[in-house]
């Protein structure tokens, strides 16, 4: 199936996979809102953001080039800021990525920790508190209270770990594959993204 997906997508003269994207003009790979920015400055626009994390997350871990084709080839200046944009923006977004994760560590460990105590204390509460027949209902609802609160803090715990841990480091990579990739510029009149 992988040979299939590859099939999809041109290739460079020197066989790398190409992730081709048209626009008419430079302006077009750029969010509108910030136009007084220079360029290396510029929000990608959030289309051509997402498209090229969706051909690099399909294109798995094949070695790939982004080509850029515009009506008209831009200066050499003005290609290196475009390569520097793409490249910092992404950096950026992978560094956003790597606080999310930290954060999302920091609050498993909290919640794992904050489990574990609970479980120390259900299983202590029995033998700390003499039992009354009068209070007996009382301690009972304590007991399982707590240890079902031990329970929901060590499964919360493990769920952001198995479900959002992954998600994450995955969008990483990503991120980090496409900073690091060769930008190209071709001359395509009339063809759009």
């Amino acid at each position: 199936m992988k040979k299939n997906i590859l099939e999809r997508y041109d290739r460079s003269d020197d066989g790398y996979v190409a992730v081709d994207v048209y626009a008419s003009k430079v302006e077009e790979l750029y969010e509108d809102f910030d136009k007084q920015a220079p360029y290396h400055r510029k929000d990608l626009d959030e289309e051509l953001v997402t498209y090229l994390l969706d051909c690099v997350r399909e294109i798995g871990r094949v070695d790939f080039v982004i080509r850029i084709s515009l009506d008209a080839i831009p200066s050499a200046e003005l290609q290196e800021r475009i390569r520097t944009s793409l490249r910092k923006f992404f950096i950026y977004q992978r560094e956003l990525e790597s606080a999310s994760m930290q954060r999302l560590l920091k609050k498993s460990l909290l919640y794992f920790l904050a489990g574990i105590v609970l479980l120390f204390v259900s299983l202590w509460l029995p033998t700390a508190i003499a039992p009354d027949s009068r209070r007996l209902v009382y301690r009972r609802v304590l007991d399982e209270g707590v240890t079902i609160a031990a329970w929901v803090s060590i499964w919360e715990s493990l769920s952001n770990l198995m479900f959002n841990y992954w998600p994450a480091k995955q969008r990483i990579k990503l991120n980090s594959r496409i900073a690091g990739a060769e930008v190209r510029f071709e001359s395509h009149p009339g063809m759009r993204r």
